[in-house]
């Protein structure tokens, strides 16, 4: 498996829909089902942040009369 960290948002999304789908056929074992559910849970969270992220250099982006002028770091990233 692919270290989540390094994961883009559109393959962590992928990956996520596959371990929905998984879960929600009901044909894995309780111990495949509770790792797939970690596994969802991670790969939700790297998404969320992943999306903040963006949000942030999007909120970033600096205008001169109503045209993007550039971008400026946000905090922490």
């Amino acid at each position: 498996m692919t270290e989540i960290a390094t994961m883009s948002f559109e393959d962590a999304m992928k990956e996520l829909e596959s371990v929905v789908t998984r879960l929600e056929s009901g044909n894995a074992s309780l111990e495949d089902s509770i790792k797939l559910y970690e596994r969802g849970a991670a790969l939700r969270a790297h998404c969320e942040a992943r999306l903040r992220e963006a949000e942030e250099r999007v909120e970033k982006i600096t205008l001169a009369q109503g045209q993007p002028t550039g971008t400026t770091k946000a905090e922490g990233l």
